[in-house]
């Protein structure tokens, strides 16, 4: 699990949880405030505040909430985590949930973020496994022509860094799809290689439960008169929306690559049982000959007036190996052998 980063201002430090804590005024920093203080600086026209949490307590919480007049239900949720993503609308405000995600040693490991959004105030609660959003405030404060448009581009560039970080994660989970159909196709497949499908297979859907529902998350931040949400920003939303389409049909994809690798590997491991099955049958058809010229025959050697030492044995093993060669010929044109 990746630990936050230490807080950016040691005014920050004394509330465990806590990440950073800022405010903004025309796309750019200018302060960074403790959360005690965070409600009378999103107050200010023209300012807002953005404040980045990780796994905060329930006192911190109530403190947001007060700072800020959440709801509880929402606050409820981001408490105690083990949501579906989604989006909701409360008053002038909304909760939003996304699911993040990533590969520890192989293992898909998902994490969780609740948003808070409102006039004058953006709040991310990350819990579980979750990578640094330090990145999405450097790129947010990167462009102040854009960050000026406040808490809406914010939401925007939140949720596109957690999708973004799903491509990775399908990309490597692409390349071991396609290693394994490589070896399935070679040759019959291993119990660990049937493991090791099982459990991409099991990765898959789970990253599709946590990415398909974005799509509904995205469609009602784009195209529904929601609070906060200026017009001009919207289009980024659709941007969003299509990085999501991208990454459940990549998700879709590698499923069916799965399934045909595993039954086209089954087709050839019976097609390989039948041919070995078609070579023990004629095997056994042509010592079948020699088999039952000894049954009749190699029970009273000395009482065979039929065979002659001298002329019936060498007619006999004549006839017995015309028979095989005949047999072994056919089999062959037959492609048993």
């Amino acid at each position: 699990m990746t630990l936050p980063p230490e807080p950016t201002n040691p005014q920050t430090a004394a509330h465990t949880g806590v990440v950073a804590s800022a405010a903004y005024c025309e796309g750019r920093r200018i302060a960074d405030v403790p959360i005690a203080e965070a409600g009378a600086w999103a107050a200010k026209d023209g300012h807002f505040v953005w404040i980045g949490l990780w796994e905060p307590d329930e006192a911190l919480l109530m403190e947001v909430k007060q700072q800020f007049g959440l709801h509880e239900l929402a606050v409820e949720d981001a408490l105690h985590a083990h949501q579906r993503p989604k989006v909701d609308i409360y008053g002038d405000s909304l909760f939003m949930v996304l699911r993040t995600a990533r590969l520890e040693k192989g293992e898909l490991v998902l994490g969780e973020t609740h948003v808070f959004a409102g006039r004058g105030y953006v709040v991310t609660v990350r819990h579980g496994a979750s990578t640094s959003y330090s990145p999405v405030r450097a790129r947010a404060e990167s462009a102040p022509h854009l960050l000026k448009h406040g808490e809406d581009f914010i939401v925007y560039t939140i949720m596109d860094y957690v999708v973004d970080c799903y491509f990775p994660v399908v990309d490597q989970m692409a390349a071991t799809a396609d290693e394994l159909d490589a070896l399935l196709i070679a040759r019959p497949p291993s119990m660990a290689e049937i493991e090791c499908i099982h459990q991409l297979r099991r990765d898959l859907e789970r990253l599709r439960r946590n990415a398909s529902p974005l799509l509904e998350v995205c469609s009602r931040l784009e195209r529904f008169d929601l609070p906060m949400i200026d017009p001009a920003i919207r289009p980024y939303y659709r941007d969003v929306q299509d990085h999501v389409i991208r990454v459940n049909e990549q998700i879709g994809s590698l499923r069916e690559v799965l399934s045909f690798a595993f039954e086209t590997s089954m087709i050839l491991a019976s097609a390989r049982q039948n041919d070995v099955t078609r070579k023990l049958a004629a095997w056994a058809a042509i010592l079948a000959v020699p088999t039952a010229v000894a049954g009749l025959y190699g029970m009273n050697f000395e009482h065979m007036p039929e065979l002659h030492w001298r002329y019936g044995y060498p007619a006999v093993l004549v006839v017995i190996v015309a028979v095989c060669a005949a047999l072994y010929v056919r089999f062959r044109r037959m492609g048993w052998l």
